[in-house]
């Protein structure tokens, strides 16, 4: 792919708000289409951003042939169904995380991809940041050792109404799949996927999490991780990395990360900062998206599609030990 890589946004909501503004700035690329559920909502988010195309349904973005790849912003519980449509009509994806409600759901896309020979990618903004790439080869270039622990939390205070979003099984509620995933992702990017998962969650009425505590673990590595998430409770949002030579520190905000500290025995504190070569944000991904197609590739190597399958399955585990279910589960819950 060669010019200018023309977007499709689906869904009109605060990511995808967020998406279309830093997309703005990056060159040789341009939102051409988007699409909701409504003409309405489509109409205002297109002169908001000066979109030419709105559509008031998923199936006309997909069809448009001036659009190369498709940003799906959806809430997780229609992921999967928005990133299928758009792969069956030859479109590349950027499908927001979580990926998909359950693992099921995201081995379907990912066959279906492949079958198709299109691009997919999750939308795991972190693994795309300079900083996490900074460390991840500090830590393979054995900086702090072999990894024994990590720890890594993402809770916020809320509060949110039994009507919120995030509260609503029916959209896939509950602190893992919208903050949870993070911490996961995280710990997987480092360690793989664990071979040992326990959980303990607090649940609310409507039967998502409210908090979840995670600990997941890996056998043959000798390590551990101790997560957490939480709708009701601001954590620190922070992560650290601990080796047998040293340890990596993140401040607030670990999953979009400016900087990191790593200790090491004998050394003083080392602060690490990485070159944003003038990219924010969303910027990261969406340069990674670029660069994947303009090469030819069907999946990215900074967020292998193997990976986010590994971590939707930790996220199964997770689930099913604290007795979250969705309908897309195929298990009713009482």
């Amino acid at each position: 792919m060669s010019g200018t890589v023309r977007w499709g946004v689906l869904a009109t909501g605060g990511i995808a708000t967020t998406f279309a503004e830093d997309l703005r700035s990056m060159p040789d690329t341009e939102v051409v289409a988007v699409a909701s559920r409504t003409d309405a909502s489509a109409r205002a988010f297109a002169e908001r951003f000066g979109i030419p195309r709105a559509y008031g349904s998923w199936a006309a973005l997909a069809a448009d042939d001036e659009v190369d790849v498709v940003y799906v912003a959806t809430p997780h519980s229609a992921h999967r169904e928005a990133a299928a449509l758009c792969l069956e009509a030859g479109k590349h994806v950027l499908c927001e995380k979580a990926f998909t409600l359950n693992a099921r759901e995201a081995d379907e896309l990912v066959k279906l991809a492949r079958d198709r020979g299109l691009f997919l990618m999750e939308a795991m903004w972190t693994y795309c940041n300079p900083v996490i790439r900074r460390m991840t080869e500090l830590v393979r270039d054995g900086a702090i050792g072999e990894i024994r622990t990590v720890q890594a939390d993402f809770g916020l205070a809320g509060p949110f109404g039994p009507e919120h979003r995030l509260r609503d099984r029916a959209l896939g509620g509950g602190a893992l799949l919208d903050l949870g995933v993070y911490p996961v992702s995280f710990a997987q990017l480092l360690l793989g996927e664990p071979d040992r998962v326990q959980a303990d969650a607090v649940l609310s009425p409507e039967g998502v999490d409210l908090h979840t505590a995670m600990l997941l673990g890996w056998s043959e590595a000798g390590a551990s991780a101790l997560l957490n998430c939480s709708l009701v409770a601001d954590t620190p949002q922070t992560a650290a990395v601990t080796g047998t030579k040293g340890r990596i520190e993140f401040p607030r905000g670990f999953f979009y990360p400016e900087r990191f500290v790593l200790h090491r025995a004998g050394h003083e504190p080392e602060e690490f900062t990485a070159g944003t070569g003038g990219l924010r944000g969303m910027q990261f991904e969406q340069a990674e998206v670029v660069r994947a197609l303009r090469a030819g590739e069907t999946e990215s190597p900074l967020v292998p599609l193997d990976g986010s399958l590994a971590v939707m399955r930790t996220l199964d585990a997770v689930r099913d030990r604290i007795g979250v279910r969705y309908a897309a589960d195929g298990i009713t819950q009482g």
